[in-house]
């Protein structure tokens, strides 16, 4: 009997490899923010893409709260040059951060997903601030 994990094989080890190592292009997670931010790493820019009053009730400390739907050319050229922006959201069951992702490829800027979002964050135990930037 077949399980219904293996009732479509898995992909070729090779196949595989280049399927993973695309993901970490498009994305990074909770654990590599924070140890990123905690080292004081500036080559990144953090979004946080929620809105306003979510963000002041909790929001990662060091991040910036920008709504995709402002995330325009005049606005995006506000911020330094040779940065990766880095979106968060809700969490899993919330899609600002892919939608904001999609802005800012669009415009041409460098950019990673942050998979978990808040939710994640707060699942690794991470703290949360309140209050504006």
């Amino acid at each position: 009997m077949t399980s219904y994990i293996n009732e479509v094989p898995p992909a070729p080890s090779h196949i595989a490899r280049a399927h993973f190592d695309a993901l970490l292009a498009f994305e990074t997670d909770c654990w590599d923010t924070h140890a990123s931010l905690q080292a004081g790493v500036d080559d990144f820019i953090l979004l946080d893409v929620r809105s306003p009053a979510l963000y002041e009730s909790g929001h990662i400390e060091g991040a910036l709260n920008l709504p995709h739907g402002k995330m325009t050319e005049r606005r995006m050229a506000e911020y330094p040059t040779g940065k990766t922006f880095v979106v968060c959201c809700a969490g899993p069951h919330c899609n600002g951060a892919n939608k904001a992702a999609c802005r800012l490829s669009a415009l041409g800027l460098p950019v990673k997903l942050m998979i978990g979002g808040i939710t994640g964050w707060i699942d690794e135990g991470f703290s949360l601030v309140t209050g504006k930037d």
